[in-house]
């Protein structure tokens, strides 16, 4: 018999974990967080739509026929983007200081959490967790003639898997490796999968096994592997944490999973957030940066879910899927939702939906 607590602590960590995307959208990998403020004066406090400028985007220099950087425009097979993928989007592609998420209205969240959502909707129709299910429904998610996510920009991941794919590598063979495949964004959509593991009283040995057999699907990476395993711990613990523990020590030796971190001491002594995220850590997405990073906020802001958010997304950088597993991860601890934030997704009727069946299937 699944306890309401732990009922209630998976709910409010899969609704903040939207609310964390989504908040972060609109200034999504703005590396200058001056930026941010001179955008939106007093930082980003509600959720927002994707500006018309993205004053340090680079999405222009980002291949369209594979994963990380280089030559955009068809090759003899075609264009992964707009050909494959994105069909509608290409256009914006080789556009300066081009938002990588232009036009999509506050509260929207990016690709990566609608393929979380897309997990999702995987385990509840199927009745489970099933990799062959989840790729068709993947593949066919992210090819459709009808768009069915609202996003213009597809992290490396994404292009890497479906040029694979084209070259007719195995679905499950399709994980491409470049220099960013070490990164948070690999770890969204682990966040439903493993909790609806959990929830489903699964050993935590196994449910780090099936995450990490997820996760090297798309990210095969040894390093984002180990990361993969602290965080689906830490998971559980949270999940099961008795009333009044202390959640810092949890944090603390989830963060030895990248060497020479000290989450305890730096939310006590770091002088500020931007002193950890951007000096002595990179604000970027490699996972030896940002898996630190989002710890330090939980640690420093928790059971505060709203102030942990703020503070992630005004900290630039790749604040969107670090504030996913960021809300993940506070979410558990606090056990309560975002509330006004949680109210101001696009679409929160569906998503409440979805994590209604996920965690009571």
């Amino acid at each position: 018999m699944r306890s309401a607590q732990r009922l209630a602590r998976a709910r409010a960590a899969l609704e903040s974990f939207f609310v964390g995307d989504a908040l972060s959208m609109p200034v999504h990998w703005y590396y200058n967080p001056l930026d941010i403020q001179r955008q939106f004066p007093g930082g980003v406090r509600k959720m927002e739509a994707a500006p018309a400028v993205h004053p340090s985007s680079i999405m222009s220099l980002h291949s369209t026929n594979a994963g990380g950087r280089g030559k955009q425009g068809k090759n003899a097979q075609g264009e992964i983007v707009g050909d494959v993928i994105l069909k509608d989007k290409r256009k914006f592609w080789g556009v300066g200081n081009q938002h990588y998420h232009q036009g999509m209205p506050a509260g929207e969240n990016t690709l990566n959490a609608w393929c979380a959502r897309l997990l999702m909707r995987s385990i509840s129709t199927h009745g489970g967790y099933d990799q062959s299910c989840f790729l068709q429904d993947y593949i066919s998610f992210m090819t459709s003639e009808k768009p069915q996510h609202p996003d213009t920009y597809a992290e490396s991941y994404h292009r890497g898997f479906f040029a694979n794919l084209q070259a007719g590598k195995p679905q499950d063979q399709c994980g491409a490796v470049t220099h960013d495949t070490p990164s948070i964004g690999g770890l969204v959509t682990i966040i439903p999968l493993a909790i609806y593991l959990l929830l489903k009283h699964t050993t935590i040995d196994n449910v780090q096994l099936v995450c990490r057999q997820h996760l090297y699907l798309t990210h095969p990476d040894e390093t984002l592997g180990r990361v993969c395993d602290s965080l689906v711990m830490l998971i559980y613990e949270l999940l099961e944490r008795p009333d009044g523990q202390d959640p810092m020590p949890l944090l603390s030796t989830a963060g030895k999973a990248i060497p020479k971190t000290d989450i305890a001491t730096l939310v006590k002594k770091a002088p500020s957030d931007l002193h950890v995220i951007g000096r002595l850590y990179s604000s970027a997405c490699y996972i030896t940066d940002s898996y630190p990073c989002m710890l330090f906020l939980a640690g420093k802001y928790q059971p505060d879910i709203k102030a942990a958010l703020i503070a992630n997304t005004n900290a630039g950088g790749e604040n969107a899927h670090r504030g996913a597993v960021l809300g993940s991860i506070v979410g558990l601890i606090s056990g309560n939702g975002c509330g006004e934030l949680y109210d101001q997704l696009q679409h929160k009727e569906s998503i409440t939906s979805e994590i209604d069946r996920l965690i009571l299937i």
